[in-house]
C-alpha cells in the first residue's frame, strides 16, 4: 500500500472528471474452490485497490461526486473471526489509513444506495466481473443480471481508464520490482530446462520462484512445445530434442503490480538452422517495436511496422511472395501472427480489460479493425509518457488455420501453401518484453533484459 496521500490525490482527480451523482466502487469477496471454507487465494479488485489500497475482502466504497464525502463499507471482525484470523484493524481505522473519514457496516451500503435512488441521483458503477458482486448489485440497485454490464457508467469507466493508464512513479517502481522477479523466474527456467523433463516440472520450478518473492502468477503460466496454440496451458508434454518451448509467464508481487514476459527456448539448448531463421525474424520485430514505441506514435502503427518485418522475413524464406506493403495491407501476417503486438499492463496483467478493451486500448478517433491479428490488437492508442505496454510479436505455424486459408483461397496469391507443409510440426515463437513509454522513447522494465538473441539464449541454457 502506498502513502495515503497517493490515494487521496487519485480520488480527488477522479472527482474532477465525475462531477455528479454517487460513485460506487466494489471490492471483491473471497470465492470458494470446492467447499465453502476452502477458498481460492483472495485477489482484490484492481480499481478498488487503485483508489483505496485496502487489500481485504468484503469492502465497498461510495464517493458523493457533488460533496466529496467518502465512506468505506465493511464489517468489523467478531470473536469467531479473531479465533481463526487473529485481531484485525477496525473498518474505521482502515478507512482512516487511506484518508477516508467515513465508515459504516456493509449492510448500510444498500440503504445508502436506495436513498440516492429515491433522490433521482445517478449511481456510477464499473462493469462487474465476479458473480458475487453481480448478485449484490442486482439486489441493491434492482438491475437485471443481463443489464448490469450495459448499465455500467461509461463516464466512470472513461475516468478510471484515463487515470490508471498513465502510471505514477510509485507504480513504475513496483512494476520494475515485478519485472525483476519475473526475470529471475524466466532465467531459472532457462538454466534448469533439461530433455526428458515433463513440462509441468518446469512450470512448478518457475512458479516456486514466483511464490518465493511474490503472491501469485499474474496469469496461468503458458509453457508448451506446442507453441502454435497461443495460450496453451497443457503441461503434460515431455521435453524432446529438436522442439521449441514457448514460455509465457509473469508474476504479481505483494502490491499486485504485474510482469509479463515470453521467451521461446530450444529444448536441447541449441537452435536448428530452420529455427534460427524464423526466430531471428521475431527478434528483429521485437527490437523494432521497442525502438519505434515513443510518445506521439500510435501502437497500431508500431504493430503494422512489426508486421512488415515479419512479412519481409517470411518472404526471404520464400514462404510468401509479393510486395510487402501490399501483403500487410491484405493481412497476410495474420496467418502467422493472429494476435496483436501488445497490451497495457499494471495492476492487471491485461490492465483494465474488465472495463472494456476498446475503452482501454483505443483512442476516441480509432476504430477496431476486423482483420485477423490486427483486430486482436488490445493496445492501439497514441503513446504518451507513463504508458506501460507489452511488446510481443510472434510467428506461428497453425496447421488448421493454414489449411483453412488454403481451402478458401484466402490471400492465395501471396502464400506458398505447399512450402508451408514442411512447417506443420514447427510450433511457434513469441518473444515478449515489458516497456515503459518515456518522454524520449521507451525502456524495458526491470533492471535487466532477459536473454533474447540466439547467442544469448544458447549461452545461457545448459550452463552451470
Amino acid at each position: 500500500m502506498f502513502d495515503k496521500e497517493v490515494y487521496i490525490s487519485r480520488r480527488k482527480r477522479l472527482l474532477e472528471q465525475v462531477k455528479d451523482g454517487v460513485i460506487l466502487l466494489m471490492g471483491n469477496s473471497e470465492a470458494s474452490c470446492n467447499y465453502p471454507d476452502n477458498q481460492y487465494q483472495f485477489r482484490q479488485d484492481s480499481s478498488f485497490l487503485y483508489f483505496f489500497g485496502l487489500d481485504k475482502p468484503d469492502l465497498a466504497a461510495v464517493i458523493d461526486a457533488e460533496t466529496g464525502a467518502e465512506t468505506i463499507f465493511g464489517n468489523d471482525v467478531d470473536i469467531d473471526d479473531i479465533i481463526w484470523m487473529g485481531p484485525q484493524p477496525l473498518i474505521a481505522d482502515q478507512a482512516a489509513s487511506v484518508g477516508v473519514a467515513g465508515s459504516a457496516p456493509f449492510a448500510k451500503l444498500a440503504d445508502c444506495l436506495k436513498e440516492a435512488q429515491k433522490k433521482g441521483r445517478t449511481i456510477h458503477y464499473l462493469p462487474p466481473y465476479r458473480n458475487h458482486n453481480k448478485i449484490l448489485l442486482h439486489q441493491m440497485l434492482g438491475i437485471g443480471f443481463g443489464e448490469l454490464k450495459a448499465r455500467a457508467s461509461v463516464e466512470l469507466i472513461k475516468a478510471v481508464v484515463a487515470l490508471r493508464l498513465i502510471k505514477e512513479p510509485c507504480e513504475i517502481e513496483e512494476i520494475d520490482k515485478a519485472c525483476n522477479l519475473g526475470y529471475t523466474m524466466h532465467l531459472t527456467a532457462m538454466k534448469m530446462m533439461r530433455l526428458g523433463m515433463v513440462e509441468q516440472e518446469l512450470v512448478g520450478i518457475m512458479e516456486g520462484v514466483c511464490k518465493s518473492g511474490g503472491v501469485m502468477t499474474s496469469f496461468p503460466t503458458i509453457l508448451s512445445q506446442r507453441g502454435e496454440t497461443l495460450h496453451n496451458h497443457n503441461h503434460a508434454g515431455i521435453l524432446t530434442e529438436g522442439k521449441l518451448c514457448v514460455i509465457d509467464a509473469g508474476v504479481e508481487i505483494a502490491s499486485h503490480y504485474c510482469s509479463d514476459n515470453t521467451r521461446t527456448l530450444p529444448t536441447g539448448g541449441k537452435f536448428t538452422q530452420k529455427q534460427k531463421d524464423v526466430y531471428t525474424i521475431v527478434v528483429t520485430a521485437n527490437d523494432y517495436a521497442r525502438e519505434a514505441a515513443r510518445p506521439g506514435v500510435t501502437y497500431r502503427d508500431v504493430h503494422l511496422g512489426a508486421a512488415k518485418i515479419i512479412v519481409q522475413g517470411l518472404k526471404n524464406l520464400c514462404l510468401v511472395h509479393g510486395d510487402v506493403e501490399e501483403m500487410v495491407a491484405a493481412g497476410v501476417q495474420g496467418l502467422f501472427m493472429p494476435h496483436g503486438l501488445g497490451h497495457n499492463m499494471g495492476l492487471d496483467v491485461h490492465d483494465m480489460e474488465d472495463l472494456g478493451e476498446n475503452y482501454v486500448g483505443y483512442d476516441p478517433d480509432q476504430t477496431r479493425a476486423k482483420q485477423l491479428g490486427l483486430g486482436s490488437l488490445r493496445m492501439a492508442r497514441k503513446l504518451v509518457p507513463g504508458h506501460v505496454i507489452t511488446d510481443e510479436p510472434g510467428i506461428y505455424f497453425i496447421p488448421a488455420l493454414i489449411e483453412q486459408w488454403k481451402r478458401e483461397g484466402h490471400n492465395a496469391q501471396y502464400i506458398d501453401f505447399a512450402k508451408l507443409e514442411s512447417y506443420y510440426d514447427f510450433g511457434g515463437i513469441r518473444l515478449e518484453d515489458d516497456l515503459l513509454i518515456t518522454p524520449t522513447g521507451s525502456r524495458i522494465l526491470g533492471a535487466k533484459r532477459l536473454p533474447i538473441t540466439v547467442e544469448e539464449i544458447e549461452n545461457t541454457m545448459y550452463t552451470d
